[in-house]
């Protein structure tokens, strides 16, 4: 997922190509040959790749109606991107040196006469503009006036099972506005949504582990259960809290005070204040203070019932909590989005930047890379350069399929974890011992097998794949620099011999079956509305918890920002500041026994047993060094303290 950004014309002002775009409209240039015209700049990566000329089934209808944004390259898109490296990287000069939102804006931000030129040009074509921001127009119209604006025809394509609308060919914007344009998207009607990352309990259900549980690992074996890699295995964890995901990733006597972290998720849970502070009381975290957690929602919700937006409400709450267990003292902000499709994402992730609403963003959503385009990589990457050069660090999971071959049939990363502007988060299988002593990680994946019908046996064990954390090459991203001498060449070069981005990054707890636990109100079977907590896992766990611990790290650099956060954690690879995470810790194989509600409530319905193997993550393994399960690692004792030393 390269960005693909709009040409440039250099050495001529904005004021003088305005009389010169009148005149090209004028021309009238056929849809069909506009893009060929020297009058017209190539949006590259525009048209998706499965608009193909064998899926063609056809001109859209004229008639037929679109709703697009045109992206604003800005003033100096090269430089935002230059400047967004240069105060990222410690090696740099302008390490550290970020910008505010106000600083950021004026002088990479687009220009009052650019916007207006850009309004000018769709409106002469007939779109008629419905909204305008800093960073973008939109519009909407019907298919022969986005033909007109965008120098191409729309055309109807199969895609799977389904015809969508795409670009016969990439779009592009007349030459006069001067690189104005960064993308357009909404040209293809392909749904372009993310999911939350964990198969979360929507509260209109009730939720609950059955037992037995450990408290910590180890503390309860299955004694009476067949053995699993010849002896006698754990069961799972009943949940870990703060105290204990402390202890293992190092925080020592830091909390994160004077550090804000931003959420950003879809939907918002009515319940989040109450749910929160009554977690924290129960689970001996710190109570939250006045206006610690606040909400920046939008006015009105989109697309609820195609977005699932009930499921949401468990990733928030999760979110929420993760990070006050781990950093109690961090102010959060949660950003909710009015749905769960790219644009509504985007315009929360903007707002943080745009308003600076925090230093560190989680982010616990996402979708296949497949399902991502150009055009809207160019608009997500702009947002994160922007929040580079303010000082501001994205953090985002993962995805739960593993190498998602069991989940697409193809060999995958997710998006926008495959940004080289972000931070992408891995997940763990944690072992957190009796007194709060870390043991042990894997890389998260899971095999499950369920107990014999003579109770003698696991049938069929280790069983088949069920999830685990997210990695592997990317096929569009370029390799970043900071991954280069750090990351495997077999890796990086799996999809092109030039390189391209790993995911991921860093990675943190996220097997379910050594995961966290969360308190969230729920609807009972009697109708009754009612806290109760469960465990839960995912890479949606492991990225507010990393983003906790940079809040942790934060605050002991003196509260100066840390921003983009990648160069400086590669280049602490190798070092003691990380545990280099394996799949076979201990020598012989690891599982847990888990028994389950079949109803997922009470034991009316029965119960079900399982093993739960741990390190068994697809074709992807955790190994000594960098690897694309667990990324560097994760945070041991001395991380914390070690971006206060650049």
């Amino acid at each position: 997922m390269r960005s693909n950004r709009a040409t440039f014309r250099a050495g001529v002002s904005m004021a003088a190509t305005l009389p010169m775009l009148a005149g090209a409209l004028a021309l009238g240039i056929p849809a069909a040959h506009a893009a060929d015209s020297p009058n017209r700049d190539t949006l590259a990566g525009t048209k998706p790749a499965w608009a193909t000329a064998k899926a063609d089934k056809g001109a859209a209808s004229d008639s037929a109606q679109v709703s697009a944004r045109v992206y604003l390259a800005g003033k100096n898109a090269a430089g935002l991107a230059a400047y967004a490296k240069s105060v990222s990287d410690p090696a740099s000069a302008s390490y550290g040196r970020f910008l505010s939102a106000k600083q950021a804006q004026a002088r990479f931000g687009a220009t009052k006469a650019q916007v207006a030129a850009v309004k000018s040009w769709l409106e002469s074509a007939g779109l008629k503009v419905t909204g305008v921001s800093q960073h973008y127009v939109s519009v909407t119209g019907d298919v022969a006036a986005a033909e007109k604006a965008f120098g191409t025809q729309l055309h109807n394509y199969t895609k799977g099972s389904k015809t969508y609308r795409a670009p016969a060919r990439s779009a592009s914007a007349p030459a006069a506005l001067d690189g104005a344009v960064l993308t357009v998207t909404g040209l293809d009607n392909a749904p372009h949504k993310a999911s939350s990352k964990d198969q979360l309990p929507p509260p209109d259900a009730v939720f609950k582990n059955a037992g037995p549980f450990s408290s910590y690992y180890g503390s309860k074996i299955a004694s009476t259960l067949p053995e699993a890699y010849g002896s006698k295995i754990p069961y799972a964890i009943k949940g870990y809290t703060g105290k204990q995901l402390r202890a293992a990733y190092g925080a020592g006597t830091y909390t994160g005070k004077g550090v804000r972290v931003a959420i950003t998720d879809a939907y918002a849970s009515p319940t989040i204040a109450f749910d929160a502070a009554t977690y924290a009381k129960k689970n001996g975290d710190a109570a939250y203070s006045s206006s610690q957690l606040k909400q920046v929602l939008p006015k009105n919700y989109t697309k609820t019932e195609e977005c699932g937006a009930a499921g949401w409400y468990g990733e928030e709450t999760l979110d929420v909590e993760a990070v006050h267990a781990v950093a109690p003292a961090a102010n959060i902000t949660y950003v909710g989005a009015a749905s769960c499709y790219d644009d509504d994402l985007l315009d929360s992730l903007s707002k943080v930047v745009d308003n600076h609403l925090a230093d560190i963003v989680s982010n616990s959503w996402g979708d296949i890379e497949a399902n991502q385009t150009p055009d809207l990589a160019a608009a997500y990457d702009q947002v994160f350069q922007f929040g580079a050069v303010e000082g501001i660090g994205f953090y985002f999971s993962s995805g739960d399929n593993g190498d998602e071959v069991a989940n697409t049939g193809v060999k995958q990363v997710d998006t926008p974890a495959n940004s080289a502007w972000v931070t992408a988060v891995g997940g763990t299988s944690l072992a957190v011992g009796k007194g709060d002593k870390y043991l042990w990680e894997t890389g998260w994946g899971t095999e499950k097998a369920t107990l014999s019908a003579d109770g003698k046996s696991w049938t069929g064990f280790p069983g088949a794949f069920t999830s685990g954390a997210g990695g592997g090459t990317s096929k569009t991203v370029a390799e970043p620099y900071y991954q280069k001498g750090v990351v495997p060449n077999a890796l990086a070069t799996a999809n092109n011999a030039a390189g391209n981005r790993v995911v991921p990054d860093i990675s943190a707890i996220a097997d379910p079956n050594t995961g966290f636990l969360v308190g969230q109100t729920q609807t009972f079977p009697d109708g009754s509305q009612q806290y109760s907590e469960y465990r839960i896992g995912g890479t949606s766990l492991a990225s507010p918890v990393i983003a906790a611990v940079q809040a942790l790290a934060q605050q002991a650099a003196g509260g100066k920002a840390l921003g983009f956060a990648n160069p400086s954690i590669y280049s602490k690879f190798g070092s003691r500041v990380y545990h280099d995470v394996t799949d076979n810790p201990t020598g012989s194989g690891l599982a847990v026994a888990r028994v389950d509600f079949i109803n997922g409530y009470d034991a009316t319905g029965g119960l079900s047993t399982s093993v739960r193997s741990l390190g068994k993550d697809s074709s992807l393994s955790a190994v000594k060094g960098y690897d694309d399960v667990t990324g560097v690692g994760t945070p041991a004792n001395g991380y914390v303290q070690s971006f206060g030393r650049h």
